[in-house]
């Protein structure tokens, strides 16, 4: 409530609400005071008077990227990622300022210094956990930041998505001297991965009672975007599944860095250069397009659930294209 008061010649109003930081402010006339006590009270109702911020000057940056790593990333599937960059990040100096102190500007300045060492593309991914993670200490926290220091700091840059697909012969070099290789199902996971646009941990999750291979189904229970999706799947897929059938577990029991070391040895070992394992989702998508899949179709086997997203994959061959148009 208001408090008034005469103090010498003036009138002192004090406004105090509970969980929120008093005002006050002195009047010539009692007239005066008491009417801005009524709209200050109204305000103070409405929480226009905002949260006391004193309290952001114990709590250091570094603190709340703490926090964050420990009770909101640890509890993602890209938390072992994520937790490299935010552990990066909690050394850098920007790290020891109190929340209080910190200013839009200081990131300005930190993704200005990043720009002279890595490339746009890397420093957006780099800013993603930390902008999240502001957004979660004023909406869940309860941490009376004014705003998200990073919701107007841009990353300006050329784009950097790739849009590499598989060049004539490339695909036969590369189930070559897969197939001659040590590493067991990497011939028959880098098939499967072109006839189905699957991820490569949705693929070495796979499990046989997620197949119904008399309807051509494959359900993928845990995805990327969290959303579950059943895709069907090719002839040449589902012969693939049936010449290795068993009764249950993973179809590929391979590891994640067993896939990626056996990945890195075959492709140098076959001359193809930059070439990356997700370059065969991309491969596989614009093959649906090729096909004549319409976009929701192509989405429902992908997962994709933003169309521009989806666009981004969609690349025809040059090539097949100039060759329609001469024709």
């Amino acid at each position: 409530m208001a408090a008034i008061r005469k103090r010498g010649e003036k009138w002192q109003v004090q406004v105090r609400r509970l969980g929120q930081r008093s005002v006050s402010r002195t009047f010539i006339r009692l007239k005066d005071a008491q009417e801005w006590a009524r709209s200050s009270e109204v305000a103070a109702d409405r929480e226009g008077l905002g949260a006391d911020r004193s309290a952001l000057k114990k709590l250091t940056l570094g603190e709340l990227v703490r926090r964050y790593r420990d009770e909101i990333v640890a509890k993602k599937k890209s938390a072992q990622v994520e937790t490299i960059v935010l552990d990066a990040f909690a050394r850098h100096a920007i790290c020891n300022k109190s929340l209080f102190a910190l200013k839009m500007a200081d990131f300005v300045r930190y993704r200005d210094e990043r720009l002279e060492e890595v490339a746009a593309a890397t420093v957006r991914r780099q800013l993603n956990p930390i902008r999240h993670m502001f957004n979660v200490a004023i909406d869940e926290w309860g941490i009376p930041l004014p705003e998200n220091p990073l919701a107007k700091v841009k990353v300006k840059g050329a784009d950097q998505r790739r849009e590499r697909r598989l060049k004539p012969g490339e695909f036969e070099r590369l189930m070559r001297v897969a197939v001659a290789c040590q590493t067991p199902h990497l011939a028959a996971i880098i098939e499967f991965a072109v006839e189905t646009g699957m991820r490569r941990g949705e693929i070495l999750a796979m499990r046989w009672e997620h197949l119904q291979l008399d309807k051509g189904l494959l359900l993928i229970p845990e995805t990327k975007t969290g959303h579950p999706r059943t895709i069907p799947l090719t002839a040449r897929a589902k012969w693939l599944l049936s010449a290795r059938l068993a009764a249950s577990g993973r179809v590929f029991p391979l590891s994640a860095n067993a896939l990626r070391l056996a990945w890195e040895r075959v492709t140098r070992k076959a001359g193809i250069d930059d070439l990356h394992f997700h370059d065969l989702r991309h491969e596989a998508i614009s093959r649906f397009f090729e096909m004549g899949l319409t976009m929701p179709e192509v989405g429902s086997i992908s997962g994709h659930r933003d169309a521009r997203m989806l666009l981004r994959y969609a690349h025809a061959k040059v090539e097949e294209l100039a060759a329609k148009l001469g024709a």
